[in-house]
C-alpha cells in the first residue's frame, strides 16, 4: 500500500516541504532514498522498536521510502515520526485519510517517546504557508511553533498519541501562545541598567548614539574602567524587537537548537559575547552541515567582542564582508545557504599591553613601538567598519561614591526610540533599510548633507586624521544620527565636529 507524510527539510533558515512515500509490497529488505544522511538511515531500528514496544506489527514485507524532492539532502533524526507514521498506515494499523492535513516531526526514543528537534519555527510558517491544518511535533517544542498565527499545533509526548489522533480515538489540544503577553514579559524581566554607571557620561553618550543609529562602537580603556560593564546595558537601550524580527531572530536560534521549552518567540535583542578563543567557522557559521555562526546569531541584536586584539586575525578578517553585507553565504560544493548577519559589533580593548597607556593615575611601561604594535593586531578595514572609537577613562575610586546616579535605561531609551522613529519614516520606502547605519552612499547624498561649514570642518579632518573614504561615510551616518536624536532635519556642523570626535581613535593619531 502506498501513503503520503509530510515533513520538511531546513535549509539556511528556511524550511522546504518534505515528501514521505512509503510503499509496502510483498518481500524483503527496508529502503530509504532521497539523500537521506546516516541518522536518517538509522531511523529504521528506532522505528522498529518504537511500534513493536506500543503493541503494534513491524511490517515484515519490503519497504520503500522515497524522501521528495530527492535532490535535497535530509539531515537529522526529526523524521522519524512521519516515517513511523507512514509505515503504520501503509501496513493498514493507522487510517491513511487524515495524513495529507497535517505536517509532522518529531525524533523517536526507543519506546515510542518523541524528543524535540531543531528549526521547529521554519517549518511552522512553511505549514501555515503550504496550507496544512496543523503541525505535530513535540511538546518540548509546541510552544516555538504556536507562535505562527492560523496553524493548529499539537504538542505530543507519544507516537501511541499521533495514532490515536489520527485515528480519531483521541482528542488533542492546540498550543496556544500569547505573543503580547511574551513581549510585555521580556520588558518587565530587564535587570542591566545604565542608572548603576557611575560618570563616563562621554561614553554612555557615544552608546546612546550607537544605539539610535545602529552602528558599530569600539571602546578603549585601562582595565576595570567599566568598557564591558556598559557594553553589557546596551540591549537596555535598544528599541524592542519587531514582530518580524523577533520570527526571524526565532528562525536563526531555532535551527541552531537554541530555543528552550518555555520560549516560544524571542522578544528581547540576542546578545552574543563569544570567546576570544573562538574559531572563524564557530563565529561566521559554516561546518560540514552548515550551521549559524556568533554574528547570525547575534542578527538584530548584539555582538560583544571583548579583547578585540586577542582574537586570532583570521576571525577578526573573515567580519569584514558581513559588516557590510549584512549576511553571510556559506558555500560548498554542490549548495550554498545565506544567513542574515545585520548586527551592532560592540569591541572593547586595552590600550597597550600592560593596559595603562591612558590611564590618569598609573604609569605605562610600553614603549610607543608596543603600542602601535598591539593596536595593529586590528586591521585597517576593520577599523574603518567600526563607527565610533571612543576611550573609557576610569574613574578615580575616590570620586565613585560621590558621584550621582546616572540616567536610567529607560530616559535614554526613550530618546533612542525618538530618533529610531524619525529614520523609519524616512526609510519607508526602502524595505532593507531600517536604521541610518545601514545607509548606502547614495543615500548619504540625499539624506546626509552637511552643511557648508559641516562640509569644510569634515574636509579639514579628513586630511588631518588621514581617514578613508569609508571613514568618510562612517562620520557622515553619526552625523546623521546625531542630527536625529537634536532632532534635526538637516546635519549642522556642531553634529559632524561631535562625530569626528569619535574617530580619535583612528590608526594616525594612536601611539603618538
Amino acid at each position: 500500500m502506498l501513503v503520503q507524510t509530510y515533513g520538511a527539510a531546513v535549509s539556511g533558515i528556511d524550511a522546504i516541504v518534505v515528501t514521505m512515500e512509503v510503499n509496502i509490497t510483498p518481500g524483503v529488505k527496508f529502503y530509504i532514498v532521497g539523500l537521506p544522511d546516516s541518522a536518517v538511515k538509522e531511523s529504521e531500528q528506532r522505528v522498529e522498536s518504537a511500534i513493536h514496544e506500543n503493541g503494534w506489527r513491524y511490517p515484515m514485507q519490503k519497504i520503500v521510502i522515497n524522501m521528495a524532492p530527492a535532490d535535497i539532502r535530509k539531515e537529522g533524526s526529526a523524521y522519524d515520526l512521519p516515517l513511523a507514521v507512514g509505515i503504520l498506515a501503509g501496513s493498514g494499523q493507522c487510517p491513511a485519510d487524515r495524513l495529507g492535513n497535517f505536517m509532522m516531526m518529531g525524533e523517536l526514543q526507543l519506546d515510542g517517546t518523541l524528543r524535540p528537534i531543531k528549526g521547529v519555527l521554519p517549518m511552522a510558517l512553511k505549514a501555515k504557508e503550504d496550507g496544512f491544518e496543523g503541525f505535530i511535533v513535540p511538546v518540548d517544542n509546541a510552544k516555538e511553533a504556536a507562535v505562527v498565527n492560523g496553524l493548529k499545533v499539537y504538542g505530543v509526548k507519544t507516537l501511541r498519541e499521533v495514532v490515536e489522533f489520527l485515528s480519531g480515538n483521541a482528542a488533542l489540544q492546540p498550543t496556544v501562545v500569547d505573543v503580547a503577553a511574551e513581549f510585555d514579559r521580556s520588558e518587565r524581566n530587564q535587570t542591566l541598567d545604565f542608572a548603576d554607571v557611575k560618570g563616563q557620561e562621554n561614553v554612555k553618550r557615544a552608546l546612546e548614539i550607537a544605539a539610535a543609529g545602529g552602528h558599530n562602537i569600539l571602546l578603549i580603556g585601562s582595565p576595570g574602567s567599566g568598557k564591558s560593564m556598559m557594553a553589557k546595558r546596551l540591549p537596555s537601550i535598544l528599541p524592542s524587537l519587531t514582530m518580524e524580527e523577533a520570527l526571524e531572530s526565532t528562525k536563526i536560534h531555532s535551527v541552531a537548537g537554541n530555543i528552550g521549552r518555555d520560549i516560544g518567540l524571542m522578544t528581547t535583542r540576542p546578545f552574543r559575547s563569544p570567546h576570544h578563543t573562538i574559531s572563524d567557522v564557530a563565529l561566521v557559521g559554516g561546518g560540514s552541515y552548515p550551521q549559524p555562526g556568533e554574528i547570525s546569531l547575534a542578527h538584530n541584536g548584539v555582538l560583544f567582542l571583548d579583547e578585540l586584539p586577542e582574537f586570532k586575525r583570521t576571525v577578526l578578517e573573515v567580519m569584514r564582508q558581513p559588516l557590510e553585507d549584512r549576511k553571510i553565504v556559506i558555500s560548498r560544493s554542490k549548495f550554498s545557504v545565506e544567513y542574515p548577519a545585520s548586527f551592532m559589533l560592540v569591541a572593547s580593548m586595552n590600550p597597550c599591553p600592560c593596559g595603562y597607556y591612558t590611564h590618569p593615575e598609573r604609569r605605562c611601561t610600553c614603549g610607543e613601538g608596543q603600542v602601535r604594535k598591539y593596536l595593529g593586531r586590528i586591521s585597517g578595514p576593520l577599523l574603518d567598519r567600526i563607527d565610533l572609537h571612543i576611550e573609557v577613562v576610569p574613574v578615580p575610586i575616590g570620586k565613585l561614591n560621590d558621584a550621582p546616579t546616572g540616567e536610567s535605561s529607560v530616559e535614554i531609551r526613550k530618546r533612542v526610540m525618538a530618533a529610531r522613529c524619525v529614520q523609519s519614516k524616512r526609510f519607508e520606502g526602502f524595505s532593507s533599510i531600517h536604521c541610518n547605519a545601514q545607509m548606502s552612499p547614495k543615500m548619504l547624498e540625499k539624506f546626509a548633507r552637511p552643511d557648508a561649514q559641516g562640509q569644510l570642518i569634515l574636509k579639514m579632518a579628513m586630511d588631518k586624521l588621514g581617514l578613508s573614504a569609508r571613514a568618510y561615510d562612517r562620520i557622515l551616518k553619526v552625523a546623521r544620527t546625531i542630527a536625529d536624536l537634536d532632532r534635526s532635519e538637516n546635519v549642522l556642523a556642531k553634529h559632524i565636529s561631535e562625530a569626528i570626535q569619535y574617530r580619535s581613535l583612528d590608526r594616525d593619531t594612536w601611539g603618538n
